[in-house]
């Protein structure tokens, strides 16, 4: 059975957005480091139109670092799935679009056999969330605190359990956290 996890970036007053800030060399090197269980990353459309307009091209712009030409270099090759009732095609290569119901996509894809399933947006790990889909948790803590935004769990309507696997401190002042699902724990 394949996990479902995700690695977003938050703020210290738990506001997630990929735009808080510009990841250096480090934290892409991470990113780039988790593409390795990565069978698929799973887009909503907003996360997917921020991430389509610069990674197919990075390795076009001069201004690229080899950071952000090795995170391209996965991301690119890597399959995408789209969750989206809006878009009429999807553009990146290696991308599919799926207008139906994500829930019962993503279970079904949980089931199959592969590497773990990686959730990029906010909307639809806040929805596999509530629905028990989740697995693991990337909490990728940044040292600012942005005022506005949306907060990373919300909308959660009951208790989720986790554990901490672990933890690691960028020179940035970024602290990972990983979390998993508290299976002894699990909704009751």
């Amino acid at each position: 059975m394949r996990k479902l996890f995700s690695a977003v970036n938050i703020s210290l007053d738990d506001f997630a957005d990929h735009t808080i800030s510009v990841p250096d060399a480090e934290l892409l090197d991470f990113f780039t480091a988790q593409f390795d269980r990565i069978g698929a990353v799973l887009f909503g459309r907003v996360t997917y139109q921020l991430f389509v307009e610069y990674w197919p091209h990075a390795e076009e712009d001069p201004a690229s670092t080899p950071s952000m030409l090795a995170y391209a270099r996965k991301i690119n090759s890597i399959p995408k799935v789209v969750f989206s009732r809006t878009l009429r095609r999807v553009d990146w290569n290696n991308t599919r679009l799926v207008k139906g119901d994500p829930l019962a996509e993503v279970a079904k894809m949980k089931q199959g056999t592969g590497k773990d399933l990686l959730v990029g947006g906010l909307s639809l790990l806040q929805a596999f969330t509530r629905a028990g889909l989740m697995d693991e948790y990337w909490l990728l803590i940044h040292p600012l605190v942005v005022g506005k935004g949306r907060p990373y769990f919300d909308g959660l309507q009951g208790r989720v359990d986790l554990r901490l696997a672990g933890t690691q401190t960028f020179h940035s002042g970024v602290v990972g956290l990983h979390y998993i699902l508290d299976s002894q724990n699990e909704k009751k």
